[in-house]
């Protein structure tokens, strides 16, 4: 992208990043804390994911960082591999891995996730999302921020969590979630948005400078006062000879290629299906090149793995929060990343004055709108088709993980497609034959081995006695179980003496139609020659 192309929407993409950096910056410190992994870890992460792989991608509203995703596989690998710098050679080459799917024209799997299912991600990731922030809401910190896993390391579930949250109720965090919220909800006003000098200021980035003022005030009236664990926990960092780095000594370790294999696969399904579903969200319907983003992040993994951090996705939260932000390029991504470099070397202190709970009001108000309500009602008028792979897709995500919760959604999809192909192309109803009459089978354009079960039954119940017409006129190309089927049929027609006549067949085979001499005088009897 040219340079003045990059900067055309800057009064909308440089508040909309300071929102992303908001929002990013403690999901990046709690998925580092999560793993195992240095803090700083979390922030190179999310500064490499923000200016390279923003730079590289052409995600017009995507926004790349740590995964919370990735949390179980990171802590597995550093423990089996045995330090953390051993782990980042499996990143660098993680990365490598995903460069070469994008070469290999691997995204396109992207383009067959049924819209059904993305909009069941998204609606369980807005579930897990606003579930999981109500307790850091209230001043309940025992879970940190960024998880999204429903069984949690301590035993305890996401509902579970909000029944213990009462024990350790801070009125000073709750005052301040329920301010910055209501901040939000009349900064989306008409009024507002239609004033030129309002709209310049997002909703969010005001919520959270409230927020930081108010928890000020609240440090000196006992009853309000909020908690040093509830604000953002930044390390001191002296500079880049503080990160770790890869050892290359183990690239000849079978672990490290498996784990780095595992990686890669996980990252690049993860991205993608966030590419879809930020498409989805995007108000102008930009489509994203999905070869282009795993190249992108294929570049992102190998930088970030040799600076240290942790290895990199496309992140739906951080994206939606962008999208609802108002950002409108990838200006956006980039200066987010910038951001977190400059607040992490230059503004520690004033990041540690951001207490928990008006971070979660942002978060609770982006995952309501994921959820989005009135979708439900919509899917569940599409019908059981288009609600089922919804629901099961929402159901996964909330209780298993977003992989898992994809995974089943496509599962049923699946079935539905395989059902429709057993009934519906070749479904004959024999209580409707009537004597005399011929039946008619036209073939479709592409018969593939999906219709193999419909059509064996289709044939199956043909009455004995009748005339049938195989119709494949219209058919480009007929798959070789299918034909063998027909074949079967046509042997033993005569035994259930049925006449038929075959159309349409002579464009489909370079060798003709297998029909014995038997069955070659009944179609010449059924043909009445």
């Amino acid at each position: 992208m040219r340079s003045f192309e990059l900067f055309r929407n800057w009064k909308q993409d440089l508040p909309a990043s300071v929102v992303v950096f908001l929002v990013a910056l403690p999901l990046c410190l709690g998925i580092a804390l999560a793993s195992g992994a240095p803090i700083i870890s979390g922030l190179v992460a999310g500064a490499v994911g923000g200016i390279v792989i923003g730079a590289c991608s052409r995600s017009t509203l995507g926004v790349s960082g740590p995964a919370a995703g990735l949390v179980a596989i990171v802590i597995a690998a550093i423990a089996e591999l045995g330090s953390y710098e051993t782990f980042l050679l499996a990143v660098v080459l993680a990365g490598v891995m995903q460069f070469v799917f994008g070469v290999m024209r691997a995204g396109i799997i992207a383009y067959y996730f049924p819209n059904a299912v993305i909009n069941g991600m998204l609606a369980g990731i807005g579930i897990t999302i606003l579930l999981k922030q109500i307790p850091h809401a209230v001043g309940f910190d025992k879970d940190f921020m960024g998880d999204e896993s429903f069984l949690q390391p301590d035993q305890h579930t996401t509902w579970t969590e909000l029944f213990y949250m009462f024990d350790s109720l801070n009125m000073g965090a709750v005052i301040v979630t329920l301010v910055c919220l209501l901040l939000m909800i009349v900064w989306e006003r008409p009024w507002v948005k239609n004033n030129k000098v309002l709209q310049v200021v997002p909703g969010p980035l005001l919520a959270v400078v409230v927020g930081m003022l108010l928890a000020k005030v609240f440090s000196g009236i006992p009853a309000l006062t909020i908690g040093p664990t509830h604000f953002v926990n930044l390390p001191d960092i002296q500079g880049i000879w503080d990160l770790p780095s890869p050892v290359f000594d183990g690239i000849a370790s079978r672990a490290v290629w498996r784990i780095a294999f595992t990686i890669a696969i996980v990252a690049s399904i993860e991205t993608l299906l966030c590419v879809e579903a930020t498409d989805k969200l995007d108000p102008w319907k930009r489509t994203t090149p999905a070869n282009r983003e795993l190249k992108a992040q294929g570049i992102g993994n190998v930088i970030s793995g040799m600076l240290g951090g942790l290895p990199l996705t496309q992140v739906i939260v951080r994206s939606s929060a962008n999208i609802q932000a108002g950002g409108r390029s990838k200006l956006s991504a980039i200066a987010h990343g910038l951001l977190i470099v400059i607040a992490t070397l230059l503004l520690p202190d004033l990041l540690r004055s951001i207490p928990f709970a008006c971070l979660a009001a942002v978060l609770i108000l982006v995952g309501y709108k994921l959820i989005k309500p009135a979708q439900f009602k919509a899917m569940w008028h599409a019908g059981p088709m288009q609600f089922l792979p919804f629901f099961v897709t929402v159901v996964g995500v909330y209780f298993i993980d977003l992989l898992w919760g994809v995974g089943l959604g496509l599962m049923v999809a699946v079935v539905h497609i395989l059902w429709k192909n057993y009934r519906i192309p070749f479904h004959f109803d024999p209580h409707k034959y009537r004597p005399g009459m011929p039946i008619h089978i036209q073939l479709s354009e592409d018969v593939t081995f999906l219709n193999k079960a419909g059509i064996k039954r289709t044939l199956a119940e043909l009455p004995d006695g009748c005339r049938v017409v195989l119709d494949a006129s219209r058919t480009a190309d007929l798959d070789p179980d299918v034909r063998e089927i027909i074949d079967e049929f046509l042997d033993h027609a005569l035994e259930r003496k049925i006449k038929y006549e075959l159309v349409g067949y002579e464009h489909l085979e370079k060798k003709p139609f297998r029909v014995n001499d038997l069955t070659d005088a009944v179609r010449k009897f059924a043909l009445g020659k």
